[in-house]
């Protein structure tokens, strides 16, 4: 019963944002980019924060920050520094398939 009561989550992008248009050519430019992949995940976490949703793992959240802060600061990364693996990205699934029609 809990999982009907629970809100779902949908992000709705703007591809002409400048943000999203710079995110996208940078990535097509290199897929394995780790810099774009944490851009894209602080994107998408940032916005479950600011709809009041919680974070599974706020550590790896506050990680990706301290790495975003760092390459803005142009500090080099430590060797030792423990690194949270990144989640595999998501295989593109068609919307339509996934919506159900309320009544």
């Amino acid at each position: 019963m809990g999982a009907y009561m629970s809100s779902k989550k949908t992000m709705e992008i703007n591809p002409d944002n400048g943000i999203m248009e710079e995110l996208r050519k940078r990535a097509e430019a290199n897929k394995n980019d780790k810099s774009v992949k944490d851009l894209v995940m602080l994107l998408y976490e940032t916005a479950l924060l600011t709809s009041g949703f919680s974070l599974d793992d706020p550590n790896t959240f506050a990680a990706r920050i301290h790495r975003m802060l760092k390459l803005g600061l142009s500090i080099e990364e430590d060797d030792t520094a423990d690194d949270v693996e990144m989640p595999p990205l998501e295989e593109e699934v068609n919307e339509e398939s996934k919506m159900e029609e309320v009544d």
